[in-house]
């Protein structure tokens, strides 16, 4: 389940990559998106450290972009909560 939101994320991000308009946030799209795809499969997750990170570039992307890429990446920061929910810690 919690790896399911970790691909979750990273498809919204792939979604959020093809509707921007910036080349810039398309290609900090396409990182974040391939990010999420290594955690997915990775033998220990992102920390919740990481995942703060994560979710700071998400949101000014989504803050600079607005309309679908912000829709998208709304999608994504809700699987990303998800996942951090099922970690310890913070």
């Amino acid at each position: 389940m919690a790896r399911e939101e970790l691909e979750n994320a990273a498809e919204s991000i792939e979604d959020a990559a093809a509707a921007a308009s910036d080349d810039e946030a398309q290609e900090r799209l396409q990182n974040q998106a391939a990010k999420f795809e290594d955690y997915a499969t990775a033998d220990h997750g992102p920390d919740h450290g990481q995942l703060a990170r994560h979710e700071h570039i998400l949101n000014d992307i989504a803050d600079d972009e607005g309309g679908d890429v912000a829709d998208h990446l709304e999608d994504a920061l809700g699987a990303i909560t998800e996942f951090r929910s099922t970690l310890e810690g913070v």
